[in-house]
């Protein structure tokens, strides 16, 4: 093998990756890669993973969960995804449709739901709570992002509804 086609395959491997919008100013032409085009679930939950770590870097542990959902939000915004944040959404029960069935804090591309929260430890109900989420909206992939964490990639908890 020639000694340049290790650095190839890791090219082609970053080429697959997707870059939060925080990489712009260095590499523009990685973090708009996704715009315009499709992208999966596993492509958004890795936009939104590392949005995640890179505010919780910046601003640390302990905010509202209000301030957090905002600054993501608008992360992902950057990132070319579209999110819609405290979206409403209602169940049905016995035939009957209730309007305020649960808010989701974030609908991301309406692919993936985003619960966050910012506790000193996420609670089991929380997980549960998230797959119930994507149970009622037959929705297959959900992230539980906990900002309370010390280091956030404890506080990530990737949940599937399903198969993906």
């Amino acid at each position: 093998m020639p000694p340049y086609s290790r650095w190839i395959r890791i090219l082609r491997a970053a080429a697959r990756f997707s870059f939060p919008s925080f990489f712009n100013p260095i590499f523009p032409f990685l973090s708009q890669r996704h715009k315009g085009t499709e992208m999966d679930e596993n492509g958004i939950g890795s936009t939104i993973v590392d949005s995640a770590i890179y505010l919780h870097k910046t601003l640390g542990p302990g905010l509202l969960e209000t301030v957090y959902e905002v600054a993501l939000a608008r992360q992902l915004e950057k990132a070319g995804l579209q999110v819609r944040r405290q979206v409403v959404v209602p169940i049905e029960f016995e035939g009957e449709t209730f309007e305020e069935g649960f808010r989701a804090d974030l609908i991301v591309e309406n692919k993936v739901i985003v619960e966050l929260k910012s506790v000193e430890k996420a609670h089991p109900a929380h997980k549960k709570q998230l797959l119930t989420y994507l149970r009622l909206t037959n929705k297959k992939l959900g992230y539980l992002l906990n900002f309370g964490e010390a280091l956030m990639k404890n506080g990530i908890t990737r949940t599937i509804n399903g198969y993906l």
